[in-house]
């Protein structure tokens, strides 16, 4: 209860200790969980440069790759995925730019096409393209609306494999956050022999 003197907090009754005790908890929750995908991530990212990776995309693929590892270590795998192909798209279009002065790159460059230029300058295998596109799939369903006859639909998913979602997001963060250190450890992007 708030004193004479003190003005109350106008959107929670909770106090400052109140919510370090809900952050505690949150860290604490499926701790052996954070560390092995943490263990994880440093795992995959020994695969960049020795003295790192060059981000073309300024900011904003920087937060964008800050973000996207953070969310996969915290288990937030829908942001994961939704971010590490943000992540693709502006890296690799970044670079498309930077390394274009002569040919014109629309200012709004779709990722269909973004894949089809870096395939044609040979900057990306079919490989990594196929992963790519397999990465843009998973993220549709999650940025739009899909019924439950649609196969990518996450509820229709677990009903077709009787596996939980979080098993399935899990799956599809893991492919997501290796397929951007991927993309990252590619020579036009390694920094260092």
């Amino acid at each position: 209860m708030p004193h004479d003197d003190e003005q109350p907090d106008l959107l929670s009754e909770l106090t400052d200790l109140d919510l370090i005790r809900h952050l505690l908890a949150d860290l604490h929750d499926d701790l052996d969980g954070k560390l092995a995908r943490f263990h994880q991530l440093v795992d995959l990212s020994g695969s960049l440069g020795p003295s790192g990776t060059l981000l073309f995309g300024g900011e904003t693929t920087l937060a964008l790759w800050r973000e996207a590892r953070w969310s996969f270590i915290h288990g937030n795998f829908v942001a994961t995925v939704l971010l590490c192909q943000g992540l693709a798209e502006n890296l690799l279009a970044a670079f498309l730019h930077a390394g274009l002065p002569f040919e014109d790159l629309p200012k709004r460059v779709s990722f269909a096409e973004t894949l089809q230029r870096c395939r044609a300058r040979s900057i990306l295998s079919e490989t990594d393209a196929a992963d790519l596109r397999r990465l843009m799939g998973l993220r549709n369903p999650l940025s739009h609306f899909r019924d439950l006859d649609d196969e990518t639909n996450l509820s229709r998913r677990v009903l077709s494999t009787f596996e939980p979602a979080v098993e399935h997001l899990r799956g599809d963060a893991t492919f997501a956050i290796g397929v951007a250190v991927r993309m990252l450890s590619l020579p036009a992007f390694r920094l260092g022999k």
